[in-house]
């Protein structure tokens, strides 16, 4: 689709500086402007593009003055707040490429399943036994939701999902492709010989609305009742949520981490990638914990930031990895006096 500057201008309040009728088709980094497309410059260290790029349409702040020439095909389009703008063009692009409701041929939807309006169903998805879909939801090719499952309005499943049987989606979530919703948590309890016995695992998974879940995410149905993702909670790729687990609203948890089963983790927590939570601990609202970071008890404080193994204040983590760097020199000064010492003697 093409879109001229007037149009986007239109959209976004702008004001045109150059030909209103110069057109793009997709969009681009200033530094990497091509022909037919429209880029923005929000932050004065990537001025020096503006006047290289070959984006055609650049939208700029109104107070935005070129300290030299700009480039000949170059249409400017002056705003209030040039990234909030470009953000909202990026919307509105990603809204064009949503495929249109329907249902597609070869896709597999029980009789029994409740279905709103305004549907998209994939190629090969698999809908079970008593499902009950919302309006305006995407199920892409090859997702399987499982029976009894439902899931809110206006939410997105991408291909190769999987939703086990009787979870529940809210609203306005999206779950990026490859993830599982409720696989069976860990439970397994060692007999008198020394052999594991599995625990069935009878409950289930509830994401409220607004939640995102990454790619090849695991999120593991609980052992009773729900493993529980609250209103606004962020789950990157490859993350794994054990059973009985609760995460508060709009905490979010980046790639590699891991939430060990039982655990209570407060709101608006944030881990970075590889943090490791033990199971059965409550971690207290507004937590940061740095990447790479273990936490194997409770966190009680509200507002801690974490660092290291087993987490700490990040400010005594860095106080103690500054001894810890200079214990080689320590361990050599305390040779010397011991050979001192020993000379005396």
């Amino acid at each position: 689709m093409k879109f001229s500057a007037v149009q986007i201008a239109s959209l976004i309040e702008g004001e045109v500086i150059g030909d209103p009728n110069t057109w793009v088709n997709d969009l681009s980094k200033i530094e990497e402007g091509r022909n037919a497309t429209i880029s923005f410059l929000a932050n004065s260290k990537y001025e020096e593009f503006i006047y290289s790029t070959g984006a055609s349409i650049v939208i700029v702040s109104k107070d935005f003055e070129p300290a030299k020439e700009l480039p000949e095909q170059l249409t400017l389009i002056k705003v209030k707040d040039p990234y909030a703008c470009f953000a909202k063009l990026l919307e509105l692009y990603n809204d064009a490429l949503q495929p249109a409701p329907q249902i597609e041929e070869q896709s597999k939807i029980d009789a029994s399943a409740q279905i709103g309006e305004n549907i998209y169903v994939g190629a090969f998805a698999y809908i079970g036994k008593d499902v009950i879909i919302g309006n305006n939801v995407k199920i892409y090719p090859n997702a399987y939701i499982g029976d009894g499952v439902e899931i809110g309005s206006n939410t997105t499943i991408h291909p190769n999902v999987t939703i086990y049987h009787h979870c529940k989606i809210g609203k306005n979530c999206i779950i990026h492709a490859g993830t599982t919703i409720g696989a069976d948590g860990f439970g397994f309890a060692p007999d008198q010989n020394g052999q594991f016995k599995k625990v069935p695992q009878i409950g289930n998974v509830v994401l409220e609305d607004y939640v995102e879940i990454g790619a090849n995410a695991t999120i593991d149905r609980a052992t009773m009742g729900s493993t529980i993702l609250r209103t606004g909670v962020k789950i990157d790729n490859l993350v794994q949520v054990a059973h009985n687990v609760e995460i508060g609203a709009h905490s979010a948890l980046a790639a590699q981490a891991g939430v060990a089963g039982s655990t209570k983790i407060g709101q608006r927590v944030y881990a970075g990638g590889q943090v490791g939570i033990s199971g059965h601990i409550k971690i207290a609202n507004d937590t940061k914990i740095v990447a790479q970071s273990g936490i194997p008890g409770n966190v009680k404080k509200e507002g801690s930031i974490l660092m290291g193994t087993p987490g700490i204040p990040m400010d005594e983590f860095k106080k103690s990895f500054f001894g810890f760097r200079k214990l080689p020199y320590i361990l050599k000064k305390l040779r010397e006096i011991e050979d001192r010492l020993n000379k005396t003697n």
